[in-house]
Order: C-alpha cells, then sequence, then structure tokens
C-alpha cells in the first residue's frame, strides 16, 4: 500500500462525482431552487411591513440567512450521506478497493467532488437570483453578498462532511439516510431549542462566553453569526449583539471554527474508513 497521497487519482474520483452530479442534472436543479428563492426574498422580503421591491442587500440578507438554515444544510446531508455506503451496497468499492488507490484518496476525491457541486449550485443559484437587480447595487454590497454566498458554501461543506462520516460508519444506506435526517433536525430544530431553554432555566446565570461557546458546537449558528455580525444593520434585526462576547464575533474566529467543522468530521470519517 502507499504511504503518499496520489492528487491524479483524488482528480479522476473527484471528477468523477462532479460529472454524475452534472449529468443528473443535481446542480441544475439546486441552483434554480437557490436562484428563485433569493429573487422571491430580495423582492418580497418586506411584505410583512406593507411593502415590496428591493430594500438593500442587508435586508436581503437577513432574510435569506434563515432560509439557508434551513435548505443548504438538508441539502448537504442528502448529497453524501451514501457516498460510501451506497458504493459498498452496490459492491463497486471491491472493485475500487482492489485497484492501485487508497481508501483517503477515495474519501478525499469524493468529498472534494461533491463539494465542487455544492459550491458551484450555491454560487450560481444565489449569483443568477440577484442578477436582475445587480444592476442598482454598490460595489460594497456586491462583495457582501459574495461573502454571505461564501459562508452558504462553508456551511454546506461542513454538513457534507458530517453526511460522509455517517456514510463511513453506516451499515446501510436506510439507516445512513436516518442519521442523516435526525442531525438536520439536530443542528436546524432542536439545538437552538435546547440552547434557549437552557437559557431560561439558568434564569441568566448562563454567562454570555458560553453561550456563545455552545453557538460554536453548531455549525448553522456559525454561519448565523458570521452574517449577523457583518452587518450594523442585520445586527438590529436580531438579538445577538448583546449576548455575544467580542471575541467570538470576529469573521477570523468563526471562519476558523467553520473551518474546524469542515475538517474535524472528515478526519474522523478518514480514520474509521481506514
Amino acid at each position: 500500500m502507499r504511504n503518499y497521497l496520489d492528487l491524479g487519482q483524488v482528480r479522476v474520483i473527484a471528477g468523477k462525482e462532479f460529472s454524475d452530479r452534472i449529468r443528473n442534472r443535481w446542480v441544475l436543479a439546486v441552483a434554480i431552487i437557490f436562484s428563485l428563492f433569493a429573487l422571491a426574498i430580495a423582492y418580497f422580503g418586506s411584505a410583512q411591513q406593507g411593502s415590496v421591491g428591493f430594500k438593500g442587500v442587508d435586508v436581503t440578507i437577513a432574510s435569506l440567512v434563515s432560509l439557508v438554515i434551513y435548505l443548504v444544510p438538508l441539502i448537504a446531508l442528502i448529497l453524501g450521506y451514501d457516498a460510501i455506503v451506497g458504493e459498498r451496497e452496490r459492491g463497486s468499492m471491491d472493485l475500487l478497493l482492489s485497484m492501485p488507490i487508497t481508501r483517503f484518496e477515495i474519501l478525499l476525491g469524493k468529498f472534494l467532488g461533491l463539494a465542487a457541486a455544492l459550491a458551484v449550485s450555491t454560487a450560481l443559484g444565489f449569483g443568477a437570483g440577484l442578477l436582475p437587480i445587480s444592476g442598482g447595487v454598490e460595489s460594497k454590497d456586491l462583495y457582501h453578498y459574495a461573502g454571505f454566498v461564501l459562508s452558504a458554501t462553508l456551511m454546506g461543506m461542513a454538513f457534507l462532511s458530517l453526511s460522509m462520516l455517517v456514510s463511513v460508519v453506516s451499515t446501510d444506506r436506510i439507516r445512513a439516510s436516518g442519521v442523516a435526517i435526525g442531525l438536520w433536525f439536530f443542528f436546524v430544530l432542536i439545538f437552538d431549542l435546547l440552547l434557549t431553554g437552557a437559557l431560561v432555566l439558568s434564569d441568566g446565570s448562563l454567562g454570555s462566553g458560553v453561550f456563545g461557546a455552545l453557538l460554536m458546537l453548531n455549525p448553522a449558528d456559525v454561519f448565523r453569526l458570521l452574517n449577523i455580525f457583518s452587518s450594523e444593520q442585520v445586527q438590529n434585526m436580531y438579538g445577538l449583539a448583546t449576548v455575544m462576547p467580542d471575541r467570538l464575533t470576529s469573521p477570523a474566529v468563526l471562519g476558523a471554527v467553520m473551518a474546524a467543522w469542515i475538517v474535524v468530521p472528515f478526519l474522523i470519517a478518514r480514520w474509521r474508513f481506514r
């Protein structure tokens, strides 16, 4: 067995995963969904205030954040839950492992190919969604929106990494899909409810440092914080600005935490796959 990484093998596996998503129109379908939501929210996000129309990038991002937290993790988890266990059930994993390729190269290639498909669909979808109104947007707002799209992509990769771990440790696709959906429910729906309940039960004794650290345990919350503290206008729409310690609102710190959410589950999956 080789003890070095062959990038050519990784590129082949990644290219196959990406081209498969292109051929089955997965990338196109997700991009269309994202673009329709982005365009609808850009125009109708302020309808509950009695007005419609584009109100600015900050308002649009504030509205999109809640949608992305529900949609992107679900798509990422569905995308990767059968990447390994599916090959194992079909018998093609034995064929792959009989070739001069390591398990790490297989895992890394699959992750990079799926991550590329997710990144392309996210960038194309949210980019095309605001294309009709981009003429009236200043360059600094476009950079702000690009940062939002980048953070959404990183969050998707974090959940994709979790789904790869699920795929490695699961014995069949049915169990893998159940665990993937369970992770979505926990991180997107249950986690914040538990955290809010703990905050209420503590009667305010839960310090801001502890509260902020607990938020770091959820990649969806890290994504939310990245976009909340990117603009004062967005901060005013949320109530976290008064409870989050300054050291945990830095984009560099939050970006490092999100990177850890991408890398750590993948490393655990690599260890388990070996």
